[in-house]
């Protein structure tokens, strides 16, 4: 496969000529995207590289975890992980692969912020040591524990947590109660909506508190921490929030109507 490469101000992408206006599609959010991050975080990588992979196949045999990850998701979720970061690398599929996975605008939407998710990804690890990128069997067994925080965090500063509603709303009505906080097989949907209530909540700052340090103790004490309530209440909150964000979408953006939710 013959790669092209193109790049931005801070970002280089490699591709294929047809991924050409993809790339700099990409490109262009990603610079968006590093100046939002720069108000909120201290360390900010730049030189990244987005390498756009054609197809499924190629993108699994470059990572060998993903297949083990999207496997481990809730079905609802599996779609989404399309893609994989490392420290210095963000390597996503393709516009034409991206768009036969896709279940609707939105979901083509959040597929297409891929690279922006997975980048947030390398920035929280900057911040935080014991997030990975760089990927060690340890710290993918550390990931697979805070997945829900990791993952969440993402959506949550690439500002895509609302992109992946209709798929919550499939998780919550095909699936068992959900965890919380959320098991590593629900961390790509529900993640992000721990962080987005509690910018509700809290206002700024407190998410960066979140996701700051992985305590010893557990994700019980960063909840509340950050919450600054007993993590009882913390659920009960995430429940309703759960509930509210539910109700039917007067946009109607591809979310079903009648629903039978499992909270």
């Amino acid at each position: 496969m013959t790669w092209i490469e193109t790049t931005s101000l801070t970002f280089t992408a490699r591709h294929e000529d047809g991924d050409t206006s993809y790339a700099e599609e990409v490109l262009d959010r990603l610079e968006d995207l590093s100046l939002k991050l720069e108000d909120r975080f201290e360390v900010v990588p730049s030189q990244v590289t987005v390498i756009v992979h054609p197809s499924p196949i190629w993108l699994t045999m470059a990572h060998p975890f993903l297949p083990l990850v999207r496997w481990s998701a809730a079905p609802a979720g599996r779609r989404y992980l399309a893609g994989w970061p490392m420290a210095t690398e963000v390597h996503v599929l393709g516009e034409a692969a991206m768009e036969k996975r896709a279940a609707g605008d939105a979901s083509l939407e959040a597929l297409k912020g891929t690279a922006e998710r997975l980048y947030t990804e390398i920035v929280i690890a900057a911040n935080n040591e014991r997030i990975p990128p760089p990927w060690t069997p340890f710290r993918f067994t550390r990931y697979l524990r805070w997945a829900w925080l990791v993952e969440g965090a993402a959506q949550h500063f690439s500002r895509q947590v609302d992109l992946y509603r209709a798929a919550v709303i499939r998780r919550l009505r095909e699936g068992s109660r959900p965890a919380f906080p959320p098991s590593r097989r629900d961390a790509i949907l529900l993640g992000g909506t721990i962080f987005d209530l509690l910018e509700d909540y809290r206002g700024g700052g407190a998410c960066e508190l979140l996701v700051s340090r992985l305590r010893r103790d557990g994700p019980e004490a960063n909840l509340e921490a950050a919450f600054d309530l007993p993590m009882r209440d913390i659920e009960d909150l995430w429940r309703q929030y759960l509930r509210d964000i539910s109700q039917p979408d007067p946009a109607g953006r591809d979310v079903p109507t009648s629903l039978d939710l499992t909270l």
